[in-house]
């Protein structure tokens, strides 16, 4: 299994070859577009994200070895992107790996904490701490 710093080198990488913010912005959407879509029942109010500004649902798998796999999906494009920022960093972990991993310093890497309006980062925090939340959980 990849370590999580090797996933966000990669995707540091990518961001890297992107120019100025627009593009960072299109690839963010485009990443988006790569999601399996839920399925109606999954859009249930048990798997939706509180405290997000557009509709957000993440569904979490516990894995037999351990892991937890997360899904996820949103009406906004820009938010579907950073959920999938977000899976590709967390989902397929250990719940540990998770809660040791800071997702702040994640994003500022990656260059994209500073172009996010206050309700996208407010939306985003609700991810994070949604998937901390059910990480905790886990590892109890």
């Amino acid at each position: 299994m990849r370590a999580i710093e090797d996933d966000l080198t990669d995707l540091a990488d990518e961001f890297d070859l992107l120019g100025d913010w627009e593009e960072r912005y299109r690839y963010v959407i485009d990443l988006g577009r790569e999601l399996a879509p839920l399925t109606d029942a999954e859009r249930s109010e048990a798997n939706k994200v509180r405290g997000c500004a557009s509709q957000v649902w993440l569904v979490t798998e516990p894995q037999a070895d351990g892991t937890v796999r997360f899904r996820g999906d949103s009406d906004a494009h820009i938010v579907r992107g950073l959920i999938a920022i977000l899976l590709r960093l967390m989902s397929g972990r250990r719940p540990s790996e998770i809660l040791a991993f800071d997702t702040t310093a994640a994003f500022n890497r990656l260059g994209l904490s500073g172009h996010l309006s206050a309700q996208r980062s407010n939306g985003l925090a609700s991810m994070v701490a949604r998937i901390r939340r059910d990480a905790e959980a886990l590892a109890a």
